[in-house]
Parts: structure tokens; C-alpha cells; sequence
């Protein structure tokens, strides 16, 4: 019995793996991003290396919760992703360039007809970190922005 829910487990995460990479790598290579439903909106993209301190790791966290409680509707239709990136592995180095990244970031991207036309850098989340209401405010504002122009 262990070991069927193990192999489960190891295949959700296999698949999982893929959907996130599959996603990833287009929105790099190509500048679109596609999914079966068609052109994805709006993206909010976590850029983290190797190393992840404390912060780091909150500013991630609270990303995802701002993220989550916010924008249900929209991650379901996938008007919004959130997208988590490693830019220290060789496949995810040219984020550092496209997004002139000096530190963990994270980013808001929108785009039109498959092709990227603007992109934000909230900055901000590194002023908020000590408080998690405005940080969540600043999220939820600066994303809300990029869908009403949708």
C-alpha cells in the first residue's frame, strides 16, 4: 500500500514538474505564453536563486498568499498565473537580462495576443516585508492594475 501512494505522489509531482516548466520555458524562450485555453493575460513571476534566505523565502510566501486570496477568479480562468523561477539554473539565466533582475524579484507581466508589452518590477515588496497587510495591499493594488487593462 506505501508504495502505491508513493508512486502517486512521484507521478503528481512529475506532472506538476512539467506543467510549471512547460509554461516557464515558453514565456522565455519566445516572449508568449500559451496555454490550452488560449493566451495567458497576465503573469506574476517569483525570480529566486540557489541560495534562499529568510526573506527571500517570506517575500515568496507572501506573494503567494496576496496572490491566492486576491485573485482566486482569475488563477482558476488563467487570466493570472504565478510563476516561480530559479534564474542561477543555465535555462532561466536570460530573466536576468529580459528583467534587468539585481535581486530576488518579483514581477508582473502582461500580455497581448501571445506577446509580452510591458512588465513591473515591485520593487516595494523588500519595504513591506516587516509588514504583511501592506505588502498584500501593494501586491493586490500593483496586479490589479495590469487586469483592468485587460
Amino acid at each position: 500500500m506505501r508504495e502505491k501512494i508513493k508512486v502517486i505522489v512521484l507521478c503528481i509531482f512529475i506532472v506538476s514538474f512539467y506543467s510549471i516548466a512547460e509554461v516557464s520555458a515558453e514565456a522565455g524562450k519566445t516572449g508568449t505564453v500559451f496555454s490550452k485555453e488560449g493566451s495567458v493575460k497576465t503573469i506574476a513571476f517569483y525570480f529566486h536563486g540557489n541560495f534562499r534566505c529568510a526573506k527571500c523565502k517570506k517575500i515568496e510566501q507572501y506573494s503567494r498568499e496576496a496572490i491566492e486570496k486576491y485573485f482566486t477568479e482569475q488563477l482558476k480562468t488563467r487570466a493570472l498565473i504565478f510563476n516561480i523561477i530559479n534564474i542561477d539554473l543555465s535555462e532561466n539565466k536570460h530573466f536576468i537580462e529580459d528583467y534587468k533582475i539585481y535581486t530576488r524579484s518579483l514581477i508582473i507581466a502582461e500580455f497581448k495576443d501571445g506577446k509580452q508589452v510591458k512588465w513591473k518590477n515591485l520593487t516595494k515588496v523588500w519595504d513591506y516585508l516587516n509588514n504583511k497587510d501592506k505588502f498584500y495591499e501593494y501586491v493586490r493594488l500593483e496586479i490589479k492594475k495590469y487586469l483592468e487593462q485587460i
